[in-house]
């Protein structure tokens, strides 16, 4: 069983030295806020820490080479987390790289290239974190013969067998999504297979929770996705503003997002952005896995007054009968 995991990317002239350039699991490891934190890729990770580092009194700068914070991710959903970052203080930089790096005297100066022009800046401690890979470059897998992608991913079957009789593999050597819920069931889908029962990984989707602030959650086809694909869609919002729970616990921003089939209201995908959204997103996953309509989850009673109430006044917008909406 091939279980190996991945580890953090590191770019030509930001290699990790554990002290000024630093990767994920070292900024796991530090004994205090460093003053000035520059973090290199606006993705789930680095809004993690970004958003941790700010509540612990670091002055946080994120660079993003793409057009927004977390690529691929419903741009409607991100504009939430980004707004609350800089109103704490952050600057983003979007379509920007770092184009050096000069360390001396404990800090680090930074030349970032931007759509605005050069600009320099000087940190303490510059946090890369621009994607994972997996850990399989020294396994000599081809001595073997297990197949792997260009990336180092290893190809299974949906019994997490590899191409070679008696090898398994799980977790993130398998590819993305890169997220240990998932390789847990995998390791079970595995497990059962190797004691000879007739187990497959059949789930329809994977949720997917980033621990910013707020919270991010999505399961399911973003609107976008969806239109990819070719659905004819309704995408429907419900404030948590509106939402009695949420004001009462002073959390009102951002909204719970539900993408529908327009024909006959089957949910294609939720996207949250708000308090708990990574424990709500559980029922929705729920719900497209047992390929649940918008009028399944709106006619279904939830407790009030309960943040996933939030849910069910999404899908009561998306039935036409909504009762307590400020904005669709």
């Amino acid at each position: 069983m091939i279980a190996t995991g991945s580890k953090s990317v590191q770019l030509p002239g930001l290699e990790f030295d554990g002290n000024l350039i630093i990767g994920s699991k070292d900024a796991l490891e530090l004994t205090s806020a460093p003053p000035r934190l520059l973090v290199v890729g606006g993705g789930a990770i680095g809004l993690e820490f970004a958003t941790t580092y700010q509540k612990l009194g670091s002055a946080i700068t994120i660079v993003e080479i793409m057009d927004q914070l977390m690529p691929g991710s419903d741009p409607e959903v991100i504009r939430v987390v980004q707004r609350k970052l800089e109103a704490k203080g952050a600057t983003v930089y979007l379509r920007s790289k770092v184009a050096g790096v000069l360390k001396g005297n404990g800090v680090a100066k930074v030349e970032v290239s931007s759509p605005g022009g050069e600009l320099s800046l000087e940190v303490d401690k510059i946090l890369v974190s621009v994607g994972r890979r997996p850990r399989t470059d020294k396994m000599n897998l081809q001595g073997i013969g297990v197949r792997t992608d260009a990336g180092g991913f290893i190809y299974t079957d949906k019994r997490m067998r590899t191409n070679v009789d008696g090898v398994y593999a799980i977790g993130d050597v398998r590819g993305p999504p890169l997220l240990a819920h998932k390789a847990y069931k995998e390791g079970i889908v595995a497990a059962e297979c190797i004691a000879g029962m007739p187990t497959v990984a059949d789930w329809t989707v994977v949720p997917e929770s980033v621990f910013c602030d707020p919270e991010v959650a999505s399961v399911g086809l973003t609107e976008a996705k969806a239109v990819e694909a070719g659905y004819n869609v309704k995408k429907n919002r419900f404030q948590f503003a509106a939402l009695g729970r949420a004001l009462s616990a002073g959390e009102g921003e951002g909204f719970v997002k539900v993408v529908s089939k327009a024909d006959d209201g089957l949910i294609l995908g939720v996207q949250i952005v708000g308090p708990d959204a990574s424990n709500l997103i559980s029922e929705a996953a729920l719900a497209i896995e047992m390929g649940a309509t918008v009028e399944d989850v709106a006619l279904t009673i939830h407790p009030h007054p309960t943040l996933p109430e939030a849910i069910m006044e999404a899908a009561e917008s998306a039935t036409g009968r909504p009762i307590h909406q400020l904005t669709s």
